[in-house]
């Protein structure tokens, strides 16, 4: 993290590194900086999780959250269990899937996820950067030494076709990353993933479902205002995103 400067953070005494400000990859024309928890400080599920609060995430061991000078577009986002409902159209995408089985894992490198990931990649994106993953870098980047992780995998008599990699928190699932088969579009899987998440929170009583950060003007984020009522982290607080943010 060469060229970061060091900040103090008075809550926690964290130590806290600023990348220098690059061009941001989800808003052209837009400058991003990023604030890292110093990669040293020894990291927990029940610290992760006082952060996750606070309106930071992971990427593999890394610990961040936007830190943009101009702009705050990036809204970290969960869901809260116990007051979600499904619309019509997501009760329909939880009755066509009812005729999955679901089972877990514990991270591992299975070449069976590798494959669906890979594929996955090159369908959603293609040209970009991580359209051409290896084997080394998966587990490097869903994985976490100090999370409570785990890969659920969703399969269609026998065959997997999709995997929803979670961070099993003491009060949250934080949804860390969803991959599935492509050539299953009628099924809305990365919709049915979340909604398999919220479930199984309210069944674990688990009050929220992280779901990382929603960025309004981002056609690839904006899936994540059709789980409402969805509440968004800003000025240091939790509160309800109103329809007319979220529209």
């Amino acid at each position: 993290m060469t060229g970061m400067s060091r900040i103090d953070a008075t809550a926690q005494r964290l130590d806290l590194l600023l990348t220098p400000p690059h061009a941001c990859s989800y808003l052209d024309n837009h400058e991003a900086a990023i604030l890292f928890v110093e990669p040293s400080l020894p990291m927990s599920a029940p610290l992760y999780e006082h952060l996750m609060e606070r309106g930071f995430r992971r990427s593999s061991e890394h610990v961040y959250r936007p830190y943009c000078a101009q702009c705050d577009a990036c809204v970290s986002v969960r869901i809260p269990v116990e007051r979600f409902k499904m619309s019509r159209n997501m009760r329909r995408i939880w009755k066509r899937n009812e005729d999955l089985t679901v089972a877990s894992a514990t991270p591992t490198h299975r070449e069976e996820w590798f494959e669906l990931y890979r594929r996955y990649l090159a369908s959603r994106h293609a040209g970009g950067p991580m359209d051409d993953p290896q084997p080394s870098q998966f587990m490097e980047f869903l994985n976490a030494s100090w999370s409570h992780t785990r890969f659920v995998e969703f399969r269609l008599n026998g065959r997997l076709i999709m995997v929803a990699v979670v961070d099993d928190q003491p009060k949250s699932l934080s949804a860390v990353y969803t991959f599935f088969d492509p050539n299953e579009k009628a099924r809305s899987l990365g919709t049915y993933a979340i909604l398999w998440q919220t479930e199984a929170a309210k069944q674990a009583a688990q009050p929220w479902v992280y779901l990382g950060y929603w960025i309004k003007q981002s056609p690839k984020m904006r899936y994540k205002s059709r789980f409402t009522p969805l509440e968004g982290y800003r000025d240091r607080r939790w509160r309800d995103l109103t329809p007319s943010e979220l529209a």
